[in-house]
Parts: C-alpha cells; sequence; structure tokens
C-alpha cells in the first residue's frame, strides 16, 4: 500500500473515530434529558435551550456565556446586596459553587422574561436529573415564590420547603425565631406584588445602599422607577426601605 493510500485509510479512521464520540455525547445528552423528563414529566412536551454559566449574580441569578441573565422560577434566595439577609452570602456562594463554569439545560415555564429582560427558567445542571431550582429549596438556601402564571411547580417546590423546614436545614437550621419564617424581602416589580394594585413604590439607589419608598401624591413618585411594590407602607418598611422625605 503507498503512502497516499495509507494517509487515506487514516483520515478515514480519524473520522469514524470523531463519528463515534459525537454519537456518543449525543446518547450521553438523550440520556440526560431523559432522566429530566422521567423525573419532571411537566416538561416533556419542551425543548431546553442549552447554556453556560459565566457568572453567578447571586444564589438565584446568573449570567451566560452569550450575556443571558436568567432568574429561578419559582424560589428566591436571601438578598446579599444592600441589606444583607440572614443565609444570602451564604446561598450566593452555594450557587457559585455548584453554578460557575458548567454547562446547563434551561426551560421556560410560561414567561419568557422578567420586565428586567432576564430569562425565567427551570435549570438543570448536564448530567444531573434534579432540577437546580428544587435543589435550591431542598437544601434550604431558598424559600418558595412562586407568581401566575409561572406555577407548574408551585405545589411541589411547597411540599419541598416543608421537608426543608422540618429538617432543619439551611435557612431553618437557626433557632432564632426570625429565621425559623420565610425571610422579609418585599415584592420585586418583575415577581409580583402581595395584593392586586400595589400604589407604593420602592426605589434602590447607590448600588444597594440605599432603599427609599414613594407614596402616591409625593414630589418624586411619578417620576421614580420602581425596582418594587408594595400594598403598604409597613410592607416596604419590614424590607428595609425608608420613606422618601419629599
Amino acid at each position: 500500500m503507498g503512502k497516499h493510500a495509507i494517509r487515506i485509510v487514516g483520515l478515514l479512521a480519524l473520522l469514524i473515530i470523531a463519528g463515534c464520540a459525537g454519537q456518543s455525547e449525543l446518547v450521553s445528552d438523550d440520556a440526560d434529558l431523559a432522566s429530566i423528563y422521567e423525573r419532571y414529566p411537566e416538561l416533556s412536551d419542551r425543548t431546553p435551550e442549552e447554556a453556560v454559566v459565566a457568572r453567578v449574580v447571586d444564589g438565584d441569578t446568573f449570567e451566560t456565556k452569550t450575556g443571558s441573565k436568567v432568574r429561578l422560577v419559582g424560589v428566591n434566595t436571601p438578598e446579599k446586596y444592600g441589606k444583607v439577609e440572614y443565609y444570602g452570602v451564604e446561598a450566593s456562594a452555594y450557587t457559585e459553587q455548584r453554578l460557575a463554569g458548567k454547562a446547563v439545560y434551561m426551560f421556560k415555564d410560561v414567561s419568557e422574561t422578567d420586565r428586567y429582560g432576564r430569562l425565567l427558567r427551570f435549570v438543570f445542571i448536564k448530567g444531573e436529573a434534579t432540577m437546580y431550582n428544587e435543589l435550591l429549596v431542598r437544601e434550604g438556601y431558598a424559600n418558595v415564590m412562586t407568581y401566575p402564571p409561572d406555577v407548574t411547580y408551585a405545589k411541589y417546590f411547597l411540599k419541598v420547603e416543608r421537608t426543608a423546614r422540618e429538617s432543619g436545614v439551611g435557612l431553618w437550621a437557626s433557632e432564632e425565631p426570625a429565621a425559623q419564617e420565610t425571610p422579609v424581602t418585599g415584592h420585586s416589580a418583575d415577581e409580583g406584588p402581595g395584593c392586586a394594585e400595589p400604589q407604593i413604590k420602592g426605589n434602590i439607589k447607590s448600588g444597594g445602599k440605599e432603599k427609599i419608598y414613594h407614596i402616591p401624591g409625593g414630589k418624586s413618585y411619578n417620576q421614580t422607577k420602581a425596582e418594587a411594590m408594595f400594598c403598604t407602607e409597613e410592607e416596604a418598611q419590614a424590607a428595609g426601605f425608608r420613606k422618601a422625605s419629599r
């Protein structure tokens, strides 16, 4: 066999090996999705997006390598910025450890994005069949926060949270009474209010260091962009906001 023929045979062998490797990866991905669909049949008619986590913002928010910001659906971790809440730093560190640099599958519930343009998604780390949103609640790093129309797993997440509370993990491990309750975070404008038509606007300034709420009739009310909405002044104050001076 001549040198030219040997080169051709070698090249064909490499192509066959590469093709088999690609097929193996495809089978692996299919197996991952099969496990997800088996455990979460409500998602079986949905095709996920694939992404790589480039940066973790906090416990329930991250950014992909393509620049998309993603907010985990149905859960809420305590605040890490501004008025730091109990277990907020731990929740953020946990998500950093588990998600940073990882390839993930992302499933939409009903809404595509929130008002800030963040993708609202159920997220799975490739190779794992447990939804990361659920894992945060199960391990005590998040409490349940679901709002219509994105309520596919609302009841299920509540059952998971109840188990975490009873087991005393994460958020629920402290003996302090305040830590035994769902953390007070107010209601983000994109997540939904606690009443039908909230009127009090919460505004966050200075990189989260200053939180001010404005009531209807106030001098700056109409010009204020709301980062949060509240039904009562008491609710706004409980979330760490102070009343505007004018």
